[in-house]
């Protein structure tokens, strides 16, 4: 895939999904600025998914607007499509994820619906977003 600065893209960074701007190109990695979210990052460690062992349960917020993330090319695709308002996009993320753990009555979902309510605090501070 050949991209250019300026050109819109998806991204996959760490466990969120995001649309963002190229601003950068390097060999094996992009740079780009996010404009919204379509995946909101899953909560815990990254390498033991799904599961409370003794490590950290990383709160994990995605990744601010107009924030620029250097992505490994591999996960970075063309975007066609119009482009949702950045707090929009965030609100449907959240939900969605939100709405995924509520169903799931495991000790790590009601774990990682703990650390989004604190999330939710911050975002709506922070975007005065209304959830």
């Amino acid at each position: 895939m050949t991209v250019k600065s300026g050109d819109k893209v998806t991204a996959i960074y760490k466990t969120g999904k995001y649309i963002g701007e190229v601003t950068a190109v390097n060999p094996t990695s992009i740079v780009i600025r996010i404009l919204a979210v379509i995946k909101h990052p899953v909560q815990g460690d990254l390498h033991h998914p799904k599961q409370l062992g003794e490590g950290f349960f990383h709160e994990r917020k995605a990744l601010a607007y107009r924030e620029q993330a250097n992505i490994p090319a591999g996960m970075v695709k063309p975007f066609q499509e119009s482009i949702p308002e950045y707090g929009e996009s965030l609100i449907v993320a959240f939900n969605t994820l939100k709405a995924q753990l509520q169903e799931d009555h495991t000790p790590f979902a009601e774990h990682s619906l703990a650390a989004l309510a604190e999330i939710q605090k911050e975002y709506e501070l922070m975007y005065n977003l209304s959830f």
